[in-house]
């Protein structure tokens, strides 16, 4: 790689999943960049396939059902679609950490929350207990969680849903990631924990100087947290812009609509303007724009070729 502030890039990625129906495509040829210290979003509405690209770049898929089927994924020097699984888990952790999206069912119900933590931290020579337990509690002081003395010894029911999802955090940084992928972090989350989450996370990311992807479909997170955005429909990158280009001029028909469906002051006792039908399935075989069924500009030569991505002064749509 030879641009040194580039920490991941994704190139041509795809990725496939086996069903009755056959290979059901769920990402296809999708290449983005993560700069060091950057927090980039992959933004779009459920099923477009933006979990399955953060799980892919873990190579978390569910096996053997779920496979990458082209592309490479360089963290550094490395790429992480070559490595052997054990070298994988190594990385896993380490160089980059995944907050996944529903942390009442990635947690362990039955082990306690230091527990599950310590697990997760590199082990040092010569680490007695009491020392690993003052890293974890150092961990939940960091991620704003009161007591942690006593939080280290209580179980995942017993903490509400923003303290489960910053047991997660806490989880997610004790290998001291370079990169950390947040699938979701403030989902099923009220306004006030959800602000918190998002504020935490950034400023996590500058103090340890530590690149953020975040997966979200809300525009409104995208606004607080991302130096640039990658929009995502249908399984494919479809724009990509810093922050104040893409909310300055969004270029895609996909985007632009995204924006007409937000409320706002000057639609106030006007019927908001929606996005007639639905994602494609997954496995549709459309030769053209994925977008075309559903966007007032198409035309003809949109259902017969896929629009290719064109580099502007600030952005690529």
């Amino acid at each position: 790689m030879a641009d040194s502030q580039i920490l991941l890039r994704v190139c041509g990625l795809s990725t496939e999943f086996r069903t009755a129906q056959g290979q059901v495509p769920a990402v296809s040829d999708v290449s983005f960049e993560i700069h060091r210290g950057e927090t980039l979003a992959l933004l779009g509405e459920s099923g477009c396939g933006k979990s399955v690209t953060a799980l892919s770049l873990m190579r978390l898929l569910p096996e053997p059902a779920g496979k990458i089927t082209a592309g490479q994924v360089w963290l550094g020097e490395q790429n992480l679609l070559a490595l052997p699984e054990q070298q994988m888990q190594a990385c896993r952790g380490k160089q980059i950490g995944m907050i996944f999206q529903e942390p009442m069912t990635s947690l362990n119900p039955v082990m306690r929350i230091g527990k599950q933590i310590m697990e997760a931290l590199p082990r040092r020579t010569r680490e007695s207990l009491l020392d690993l337990n003052q890293r974890v509690i150092a961990l939940l002081e960091q991620v704003g969680i009161p007591d942690p003395g006593r939080r280290i010894d209580e179980y995942p029911h017993q903490l509400s849903g923003g303290m489960k999802q910053r047991v997660m955090i806490a989880i997610a940084l004790a290998g001291e990631p370079d990169l950390l992928i947040a699938d979701e972090p403030s989902t099923a989350l009220d306004v006030t924990t959800q602000a918190q989450i998002l504020r935490l996370l950034q400023e996590l990311s500058e103090a340890r100087g530590m690149a953020l992807l975040l997966v979200t479909h809300d525009l409104g997170v995208v606004a607080q947290v991302a130096d640039r955005i990658a929009v995502m429909y249908a399984g494919q990158i479809v724009e990509q812009a810093s922050r104040a280009e893409f909310f300055a001029n969004p270029r895609h028909p996909y985007s632009q609509k995204l924006f007409r469906a937000l409320p706002s002051r000057e639609q106030r006792g006007q019927h908001l303007d929606t996005i007639p039908g639905t994602v494609p399935r997954a496995g549709s075989r459309l030769p053209g724009c994925r977008f075309a069924a559903r966007c007032h500009l198409a035309w003809s030569l949109c259902e017969q070729q896929p629009p290719k991505l064109l580099g502007t002064s600030e952005n690529q749509v």
